[in-house]
């Protein structure tokens, strides 16, 4: 499978360089330089430095051929933007956006986007820890 990874943070480079442990291709976008330098020299896809809301630096990317998408920068609207862009108009198979805002998250998801959003899980996550704290004093009671 052949990936385009959009954002070199933490969760970008992660999910770069277990898709490449996996055997997969993988090239990655960012702006910044030094992000590209979490994946290391020897990291074996292309790093592609740039603004992924470009069509050219995507297409440097080699967006055309690629299986998957990941949008996984720190803004929204982008990974929104370019998400759209790589479902729409390249027809890649499998999209995925990380977006921070759970309105933001269900509205897009609810239009077809996959979304994933690492807010609502920690809500749903303290929720949960708390419910469970609140039924453990209730017992104790």
């Amino acid at each position: 499978m052949f990936v385009v990874v959009v954002g070199c943070g933490r969760v970008g480079a992660s999910i770069a360089q277990s898709l490449i442990e996996d055997g997969h291709d993988v090239n990655v976008i960012d702006q910044n330089l030094e992000a590209l330098g979490r994946l290391g020299h020897e990291f074996p896809g292309n790093l592609i430095q740039g603004p992924a809301l470009e069509t050219t630096v995507l297409e440097r990317a080699e967006i055309e051929r690629a299986d998957a998408f990941v949008a996984a920068t720190n803004g929204d609207n982008t990974n929104i933007v370019i998400a759209q862009v790589a479902r729409d108009r390249y027809q890649i198979p499998c999209v995925i956006a990380r977006v921070l805002d759970p309105s933001r998250a269900k509205f897009y998801s609810q239009q077809g986007l996959t979304c994933i959003c690492p807010t609502r899980t920690a809500i749903d996550m303290m929720e949960g820890a708390l419910r469970a704290f609140a039924a453990e004093m209730t017992e104790d009671a």
